[in-house]
Protein backbone atom coordinates (compact mmCIF):
# COMPACT_ATOMS: atom_id res chain seq x y z
CA UNK A 1 0.00 0.00 0.00
CA UNK A 2 1.33 3.41 -0.95
CA UNK A 3 2.36 5.30 2.24
CA UNK A 4 1.06 8.56 0.77
CA UNK A 5 -2.49 7.21 1.18
CA UNK A 6 -2.04 6.95 4.93
CA UNK A 7 -0.31 10.33 5.18
CA UNK A 8 -3.12 12.01 3.26
CA UNK A 9 -5.66 10.23 5.47
CA UNK A 10 -4.16 11.86 8.57
CA UNK A 11 -4.43 15.22 6.81
CA UNK A 12 -8.12 14.66 6.05
CA UNK A 13 -8.79 13.67 9.67
CA UNK A 14 -6.92 16.73 11.01
CA UNK A 15 -8.75 19.11 8.66
CA UNK A 16 -12.07 17.58 9.71
CA UNK A 17 -11.31 18.40 13.36
CA UNK A 18 -10.16 21.89 12.33
CA UNK A 19 -13.46 22.39 10.51
CA UNK A 20 -15.40 21.32 13.60
CA UNK A 21 -13.46 23.84 15.69
CA UNK A 22 -14.13 26.66 13.23
CA UNK A 23 -17.83 25.79 12.98
CA UNK A 24 -18.15 25.89 16.78
CA UNK A 25 -16.51 29.33 16.85
CA UNK A 26 -18.88 30.66 14.18
CA UNK A 27 -21.91 29.12 15.92
CA UNK A 28 -20.99 31.03 19.11
CA UNK A 29 -20.26 34.40 17.51
CA UNK A 30 -23.15 35.91 19.51
CA UNK A 31 -22.65 33.94 22.74
CA UNK A 32 -21.93 36.18 25.72
CA UNK A 33 -18.27 36.05 26.82
CA UNK A 34 -17.53 33.06 24.54
CA UNK A 35 -13.82 32.40 23.98
CA UNK A 36 -12.79 31.04 20.59
CA UNK A 37 -10.88 27.79 20.14
CA UNK A 38 -8.04 26.92 17.84
CA UNK A 39 -6.82 23.46 16.87
CA UNK A 40 -3.21 22.59 17.73
CA UNK A 41 -1.38 20.35 15.26
CA UNK A 42 1.78 18.26 15.44
CA UNK A 43 3.60 16.13 12.88
CA UNK A 44 3.77 12.37 13.40
CA UNK A 45 6.84 10.13 13.66
CA UNK A 46 9.39 10.08 10.86
CA UNK A 47 10.75 6.99 9.16
CA UNK A 48 14.51 7.49 8.98
CA UNK A 49 16.11 5.77 6.00
CA UNK A 50 19.36 7.74 6.18
CA UNK A 51 20.23 9.60 9.38
CA UNK A 52 21.52 13.20 9.09
CA UNK A 53 25.23 13.27 9.86
CA UNK A 54 25.71 9.62 8.94
CA UNK A 55 28.66 8.45 6.84
CA UNK A 56 28.17 8.16 3.09
CA UNK A 57 31.66 6.72 2.80
CA UNK A 58 34.60 6.18 5.11
CA UNK A 59 35.53 9.86 5.18
CA UNK A 60 32.38 11.67 4.06
CA UNK A 61 29.50 12.75 6.27
CA UNK A 62 25.91 13.20 5.01
CA UNK A 63 24.89 16.88 5.20
CA UNK A 64 21.22 15.85 5.37
CA UNK A 65 19.28 12.65 5.86
CA UNK A 66 16.37 10.85 4.25
CA UNK A 67 13.42 11.01 6.58
CA UNK A 68 9.83 10.40 5.49
CA UNK A 69 6.99 11.83 7.58
CA UNK A 70 3.90 9.88 8.62
CA UNK A 71 1.45 12.78 8.57
CA UNK A 72 -0.22 15.06 11.08
CA UNK A 73 -2.63 14.93 14.00
CA UNK A 74 -4.56 17.32 16.22
CA UNK A 75 -3.15 17.22 19.75
CA UNK A 76 -5.73 19.49 21.32
CA UNK A 77 -7.79 22.65 21.18
CA UNK A 78 -6.63 25.83 22.87
CA UNK A 79 -8.91 28.57 24.22
CA UNK A 80 -8.06 32.16 23.38
CA UNK A 81 -8.95 34.23 26.45
CA UNK A 82 -8.51 37.57 24.73
CA UNK A 83 -11.16 39.96 26.08
CA UNK A 84 -14.12 40.59 23.78
CA UNK A 85 -15.91 43.86 23.14
CA UNK A 86 -18.30 45.29 25.71
CA UNK A 87 -21.97 45.95 25.04
CA UNK A 88 -23.79 48.42 27.29
CA UNK A 89 -27.17 47.12 28.50
CA UNK A 90 -27.91 49.46 31.47
CA UNK A 91 -29.34 46.47 33.33
CA UNK A 92 -28.41 46.32 37.04
CA UNK A 93 -27.46 42.62 37.09
CA UNK A 94 -25.50 42.58 33.84
CA UNK A 95 -21.82 42.54 34.89
CA UNK A 96 -18.69 42.40 32.73
CA UNK A 97 -15.17 41.62 33.88
CA UNK A 98 -12.92 44.25 32.31
CA UNK A 99 -9.79 42.16 32.10
CA UNK A 100 -8.74 38.81 33.54
CA UNK A 101 -10.85 36.77 35.92
CA UNK A 102 -13.91 34.56 36.36
CA UNK A 103 -17.10 34.65 38.39
CA UNK A 104 -17.77 31.72 40.71
CA UNK A 105 -21.06 29.80 40.71
CA UNK A 106 -22.15 26.90 42.90
CA UNK A 107 -23.15 23.69 41.11
CA UNK A 108 -25.82 21.26 42.44
CA UNK A 109 -23.12 18.77 43.50
CA UNK A 110 -21.49 21.40 45.72
CA UNK A 111 -18.49 22.08 43.49
CA UNK A 112 -17.55 25.49 42.11
CA UNK A 113 -17.69 26.28 38.40
CA UNK A 114 -16.28 29.40 36.76
CA UNK A 115 -17.72 31.70 34.12
CA UNK A 116 -17.24 35.06 32.45
CA UNK A 117 -20.90 35.28 31.49
CA UNK A 118 -22.26 38.10 33.63
CA UNK A 119 -25.96 37.85 32.68
CA UNK A 120 -27.17 37.43 36.24
CA UNK A 121 -30.78 37.29 37.42
CA UNK A 122 -32.75 36.72 40.62
CA UNK A 123 -34.41 33.41 41.46
CA UNK A 124 -37.57 32.94 43.54
CA UNK A 125 -35.57 33.28 46.76
CA UNK A 126 -33.87 36.51 45.73
CA UNK A 127 -30.48 34.88 45.10
CA UNK A 128 -28.31 36.23 42.31
CA UNK A 129 -27.99 33.36 39.82
CA UNK A 130 -26.58 32.85 36.33
CA UNK A 131 -28.70 32.13 33.24
CA UNK A 132 -28.89 28.40 34.13
CA UNK A 133 -29.99 29.08 37.73
CA UNK A 134 -26.67 28.42 39.47
CA UNK A 135 -26.20 30.82 42.43
CA UNK A 136 -23.30 33.25 42.54
CA UNK A 137 -20.63 32.33 45.08
CA UNK A 138 -20.40 33.79 47.69
CA UNK A 139 -24.18 33.98 47.95
CA UNK A 140 -25.87 37.36 47.60
CA UNK A 141 -29.60 37.73 48.30
CA UNK A 142 -31.69 40.70 47.20
CA UNK A 143 -34.80 41.39 49.32
CA UNK A 144 -38.19 42.26 47.82
CA UNK A 145 -38.12 45.86 49.08
CA UNK A 146 -34.95 46.69 47.10
CA UNK A 147 -35.53 49.28 44.38
CA UNK A 148 -31.94 49.84 43.22
CA UNK A 149 -28.79 47.70 43.03
CA UNK A 150 -25.30 49.18 42.74
CA UNK A 151 -22.21 47.10 41.97
CA UNK A 152 -18.86 48.86 42.21
CA UNK A 153 -15.71 48.14 40.21
CA UNK A 154 -14.16 46.31 43.17
CA UNK A 155 -17.19 44.02 43.55
CA UNK A 156 -19.05 45.74 46.36
CA UNK A 157 -22.83 45.16 46.15
CA UNK A 158 -25.10 47.75 47.78
CA UNK A 159 -28.86 48.29 47.59
CA UNK A 160 -31.34 51.04 48.24
CA UNK A 161 -34.60 49.98 49.82
CA UNK A 162 -38.01 51.53 49.39
CA UNK A 163 -38.39 54.59 51.64
CA UNK A 164 -34.62 54.98 52.15
CA UNK A 165 -32.22 57.49 50.64
CA UNK A 166 -28.90 55.83 51.51
CA UNK A 167 -27.40 52.66 50.05
CA UNK A 168 -26.75 49.63 52.23
CA UNK A 169 -23.89 47.25 51.37
CA UNK A 170 -25.06 43.63 51.46
CA UNK A 171 -22.15 41.68 50.00
CA UNK A 172 -19.12 41.48 47.74
CA UNK A 173 -18.42 39.75 44.45
CA UNK A 174 -14.97 38.19 44.38
CA UNK A 175 -13.43 36.91 41.16
CA UNK A 176 -10.71 34.33 40.58
CA UNK A 177 -7.99 33.71 38.05
CA UNK A 178 -5.79 30.75 37.10
CA UNK A 179 -2.12 30.41 36.26
CA UNK A 180 -3.12 28.54 33.09
CA UNK A 181 -6.71 29.39 32.05
CA UNK A 182 -6.34 27.37 28.83
CA UNK A 183 -6.06 24.27 31.03
CA UNK A 184 -9.61 24.65 32.34
CA UNK A 185 -12.19 21.98 31.57
CA UNK A 186 -14.91 23.33 29.26
CA UNK A 187 -18.23 22.21 30.76
CA UNK A 188 -20.62 23.93 28.35
CA UNK A 189 -23.26 26.50 29.33
CA UNK A 190 -20.43 29.09 29.48
CA UNK A 191 -18.94 27.23 32.47
CA UNK A 192 -15.39 26.08 33.16
CA UNK A 193 -14.06 23.60 35.68
CA UNK A 194 -10.75 23.45 37.53
CA UNK A 195 -8.18 20.85 36.45
CA UNK A 196 -4.61 19.96 37.37
CA UNK A 197 -3.49 21.74 34.20
CA UNK A 198 -5.22 25.01 35.12
CA UNK A 199 -3.90 25.09 38.66
CA UNK A 200 -5.90 26.09 41.72
CA UNK A 201 -8.10 29.22 41.56
CA UNK A 202 -6.55 32.40 42.93
CA UNK A 203 -9.31 34.48 44.51
CA UNK A 204 -9.09 38.23 44.89
CA UNK A 205 -10.77 41.59 44.75
CA UNK A 206 -11.75 42.76 41.25
CA UNK A 207 -9.39 45.44 40.00
CA UNK A 208 -6.49 44.26 42.16
CA UNK A 209 -3.60 41.79 41.70
CA UNK A 210 -4.14 41.47 37.97
CA UNK A 211 -7.89 40.83 38.16
CA UNK A 212 -10.16 42.90 35.94
CA UNK A 213 -12.50 45.48 37.44
CA UNK A 214 -16.25 44.91 37.21
CA UNK A 215 -18.50 46.97 34.96
CA UNK A 216 -22.18 47.14 35.89
CA UNK A 217 -24.76 47.46 33.15
CA UNK A 218 -22.63 45.89 30.42
CA UNK A 219 -21.80 42.46 29.00
CA UNK A 220 -18.70 41.04 27.36
CA UNK A 221 -19.28 39.88 23.79
CA UNK A 222 -17.77 36.82 22.12
CA UNK A 223 -14.17 37.31 21.01
CA UNK A 224 -14.80 35.43 17.74
CA UNK A 225 -13.77 37.43 14.68
CA UNK A 226 -16.17 36.17 12.00
CA UNK A 227 -14.00 37.44 9.11
CA UNK A 228 -10.92 35.66 10.48
CA UNK A 229 -12.91 32.45 10.97
CA UNK A 230 -14.24 32.59 7.41
CA UNK A 231 -10.68 32.93 6.10
CA UNK A 232 -9.67 29.93 8.24
CA UNK A 233 -12.68 28.08 6.85
CA UNK A 234 -11.53 28.65 3.26
CA UNK A 235 -7.96 27.61 4.12
CA UNK A 236 -9.21 24.44 5.81
CA UNK A 237 -11.41 23.59 2.84
CA UNK A 238 -8.51 23.99 0.42
CA UNK A 239 -6.23 21.87 2.62
CA UNK A 240 -8.88 19.15 2.70
CA UNK A 241 -9.13 19.26 -1.10
CA UNK A 242 -5.34 19.01 -1.50
CA UNK A 243 -5.19 15.94 0.73
CA UNK A 244 -8.03 14.43 -1.28
CA UNK A 245 -6.03 15.03 -4.47
CA UNK A 246 -3.05 13.24 -2.94
CA UNK A 247 -5.24 10.19 -2.37
CA UNK A 248 -6.48 10.40 -5.97
CA UNK A 249 -2.90 10.72 -7.26
CA UNK A 250 -1.67 7.75 -5.20
CA UNK A 251 -4.65 5.71 -6.36
CA UNK A 252 -3.84 6.61 -9.97
CA UNK A 253 -0.23 5.51 -9.54
CA UNK A 254 -1.27 2.18 -8.02
CA UNK A 255 -3.82 1.67 -10.78
CA UNK A 256 -1.16 2.34 -13.43
CA UNK A 257 1.21 -0.20 -11.85
CA UNK A 258 -1.51 -2.83 -11.65
CA UNK A 259 -2.43 -2.35 -15.30
CA UNK A 260 1.14 -2.40 -16.59
CA UNK A 261 2.47 -5.33 -14.61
Amino acid sequence: MHSALWVAQTGLSAMDKQLTTISNNLANVSTTAFKKDRAVFENLLYQTQRAPGGLSSQNNELPSGLQLGAGVRVTGTQKDFEVGDYNVTDRDLDIAIQGAGFFQVLQPDGTIAYTRDGRFQLNSEGQIVDSTGLPLEPEIVIDQDVINITITEDGGVSVRRAGQTDNEQIGEINTVNFINPTGLNFLGSNLYGETNASGAPIEGVPGEDGLGALGQGMLEASNVNSVEELVNLITTQRSYEMNSKVISAADGMLSFVNQQL
